[in-house]
């Protein structure tokens, strides 16, 4: 490796004193960048996915381009299912569409358990080969079991996730079944990615922030907990993410889990002032990448500046990166961070 590995994501992570305040991006890899446009004109989504040696150059890209402190390996939450039973494709403009969604205890009994080795041999490969080509941490990631839900549920996005939580609500002992699979199936997924030399994870529980706080402590903090507690067994950081959940995070702070990660519509300050000292990471309104750059560089200052108060605080944007976004803007606001908190 030509390049001194850089661990300062891993190190702030685990709330240790770093240099400056780290930096990576959620869809850090995607649409917004020209060579990937260029990629996705040759394979789809899945073809890229299953393809180790194209899935490694597209996870490193944005490390190159951008110069952040971590890579997220380029898949997609859907990719466990599709072994499992579960009839899914990528529409572009739509997202996961699944054309045989649950809705009875049989269904769910139908879905098979996920044999990493067997069944997502291409992603542990894929996370081998960039573990031999990155100087920077790599970070594994999952979907939570209610976000997946949905997706099984609904069959595909929803706005109201009425029909999940209505199954929810009218099926509970079905729904814990569920719970149940997709926290196995989790735990199974993040520990193959693990072993094969991830050196963190996230899981995304995109959707959550759906749920009333008594509706989370009840249907699925249990899951989270198990999820969890066993990921701590492996000894490397674990991310929760969820969007619109600043109302869910003083649940998420009973979680063993090591680093929260925020949106845009809770300020670090409001965070730490409910008394939570878990790392933290996020959380500019990725909007502003279309702002202007003074703009964006002073809301940049009020996470930084709250983010240095503590340690354990990892810059990123409040959800992912969206196609209209440009590289030199990131690249600018990723040196901006940099400078910008360096001791």
């Amino acid at each position: 490796m030509a390049n001194r590995f850089n661990d300062v994501f891993l190190k702030a992570c685990r709330g240790e004193d770093v240099p400056y305040t780290p930096v990576w991006y959620m869809r850090q890899a995607g649409r917004y960048q020209p060579e990937y446009r260029k990629i996705r004109e040759k394979y789809s989504f899945f073809d890229i996915n299953e393809n180790p040696e194209v899935c490694a150059e597209v996870t490193k890209l944005p490390v190159d381009q951008l110069g952040v402190d971590a890579a997220i390996l380029f898949a997609d939450i859907m990719t466990p299912l599709k072994p499992i039973g579960v009839d899914v494709e990528i529409v572009e403009g739509v997202g996961p569409v699944i054309s045989n969604p649950v809705s009875t205890i049989e269904d769910i009994q139908n879905l098979r358990s996920l044999d990493p080795n067997r069944d997502v041999p291409f992603i542990l490969d894929t996370v081998k080969l960039l573990r031999e080509q990155l100087n920077v941490p790599l970070i594994g990631f999952s979907g939570a079991p209610f976000t997946l839900a949905s997706y099984i549920i609904e069959g595909g996005p929803s706005k109201g996730y009425h029909k999940t939580k209505g199954f929810m609500y009218a099926k509970p002992s079905v729904w814990q079944a569920l719970m149940d699979k997709l926290a196995e199936l989790t735990i199974v997924y993040l520990k193959a990615q693990i072993k094969a030399g991830a050196q963190a994870v996230q899981v995304f529980d995109s959707w959550v922030g759906a749920l009333e706080e008594q509706d989370y402590r009840i249907y699925i903090a249990p899951a989270m907990e198990k999820i969890f507690t066993a990921l701590k067994e492996t000894g490397v950081p674990t991310i929760y993410f969820g969007s619109g959940s600043g109302h869910l995070l003083k649940e998420w702070n009973k979680l063993p889990v090591d680093v929260l990660s925020i949106d845009w519509r809770t300020s670090i300050k409001d965070v730490r002032a409910m008394g939570i000292q878990k790392g933290l990471q996020g959380n500019l309104d990725p909007s502003l990448l279309l702002a202007p750059f003074d703009m964006l560089r002073d809301r940049t200052k009020t996470i930084l500046d709250q983010g240095k108060e503590t340690t354990g605080h990892i810059f990123n944007l409040g959800h992912g990166i969206f196609p209209a976004a440009s590289v030199a803007t990131l690249k600018k606001l990723t040196d901006f961070v940099h400078d910008y908190t360096s001791k």
